[in-house]
């Protein structure tokens, strides 16, 4: 005779997952992300970070911007129709690793095809639209290649045609003398003489070697403070999407803030600045009672704010400190030393676990540290952009004359 099984024994509903960084992590779909995982999730963006100086001198800033974003648009479509969670972890490594590589290649190109006075606004605009990149995929076709690298593979006539096609968009007229193939000629030969340039190169003189050290402890302390403040949510008193909006809507006017102090303050003092602001916000959020939830939420965002603003000072600072024979590599190792300080950024969110307010004060301190050391970098305000590694030893920013700048004239 068949009994029907007790009410005590039916099964017990799982409890759906809560989305709380400070106790599991972070739901994807209806798995956990643990900081471990994150860190394996963000682990791929650092390997195209390191790509090697002799592929992207033989195949240029277009071309590997376009493998780039083909990259991270198809992974992006495999995470998408994931169909477990391995799968999910495997195809987002991928797209981080697309999208590093794509990230130290707009910057260089954008600046080595505008002058001193337009290069604060496009570099803020271009962070600005970041979100965008992937919808303007069509557009790479038409993004022409960097003249200044052209001519340092002897490629003249490709970019005097490029040259002469941007003063014609730009209603600049063009003689015979100013913008002539011989002049070109005379650039591309003079670059041709210089040996071809290495991670090594970085270090090898005084002046790089201090620029080079000083901007890999920027760039840990930019991503680190960047990342430990998006994942540090709890205690805010709101829900990940209401933070996710309030962490994404700072993020306009602190572009604006950086807009008007690269011009006003310079690159340095903007850089210092906005990374002191990270660490102030971060120290502060300490002082908060727990139950003044509110307060807590308010320093979060303005840390936020600070943290995005350092970012896109990050970017626009380093490309012009570097030479245009040293500005990917220098862009490629700086921004892998900032990988590891995003990736090292979730493992640090495991320490409240021996004391809570650690976290916050390991975020804060590296902010701090990084914010120090950008004042020891030159100034880069209205200074023309170096070509050669004899352009930063031998003279100062302000005072160096271009090969560009003396064919145009």
């Amino acid at each position: 005779m068949a009994h029907s099984a007790p009410a005590s024994a039916s099964p017990t509903p799982r409890p759906s997952p809560t989305l709380r960084w400070g106790e599991t992590g972070r739901v994807v779909g209806s798995c956990r992300v643990s900081p471990p995982q994150c860190h394996a999730l963000r682990a791929g963006s650092t390997t195209t970070r390191s790509s090697p100086p002799p592929l992207q001198r033989r195949f240029g800033r277009r071309r590997l911007l376009l493998v780039a974003y083909v990259s991270a648009l198809g992974m992006g479509l495999a995470s998408a129709a994931s169909v477990s969670y391995i799968m999910f972890v495997i195809t987002r490594t991928l797209t981080g690793t697309a999208l590093a590589g794509f990230t130290i290649i707009v910057m260089p190109l954008e600046l080595e095809w505008l002058d001193v006075g337009h290069r604060t606004v496009a570099g803020v605009l271009s962070s600005t639209f970041w979100t965008g990149g992937v919808m303007l995929l069509a557009l790479v076709g038409w993004v022409p290649e960097s003249a200044r690298w052209l001519l340092t593979q002897g490629r003249v006539e490709e970019a005097h045609r490029y040259l002469l096609c941007c003063a014609r968009l730009n209603g600049r007229p063009v003689g015979e003398d100013s913008l002539s193939l011989e002049a070109l000629r005379k650039v591309a030969a003079a670059e041709r003489v210089v040996r071809r340039p290495s991670y090594l190169d970085l270090f090898r003189t005084p002046r790089l070697r201090r620029i080079s050290l000083c901007c890999m402890m920027v760039w840990f302390g930019v991503n680190f403070s960047y990342y430990g403040l998006s994942l540090d949510i709890s205690g805010l008193g709101l829900n990940v999407y209401q933070t996710q909006l309030l962490f994404g809507a700072v993020e306009l006017p602190a572009k604006l803030l950086v807009y008007l102090s690269v011009r006003h303050a310079g690159r340095r003092l903007t850089q210092a600045g906005t990374l002191l602001g990270t660490a102030l916000t971060l120290g502060f959020r300490l002082l908060v009672p727990t139950e003044k939830a509110y307060w807590s939420t308010a320093l979060a965002v303005t840390g936020k704010g600070f943290s995005e603003a350092a970012f896109t000072t990050a970017y626009l600072f380093t490309s012009e400190l570097y030479p245009t024979v040293l500005r990917q590599t220098g862009m490629g190792l700086t921004a892998l030393v900032g990988r590891l300080g995003g990736s090292l950024a979730p493992l640090v969110a495991l320490l409240d676990g021996v004391w809570l307010s650690l976290p916050k004060l390991t975020y804060g301190g590296i902010a701090l540290l990084a914010a120090c050391t950008a004042l020891l970098l030159p100034e880069t305000r209205k200074a023309q952009l170096p070509e050669t590694i004899q352009d930063v030893e031998g003279k100062s920013l302000q005072e160096e004359q271009m090969p560009m700048k003396q064919v145009h004239d």
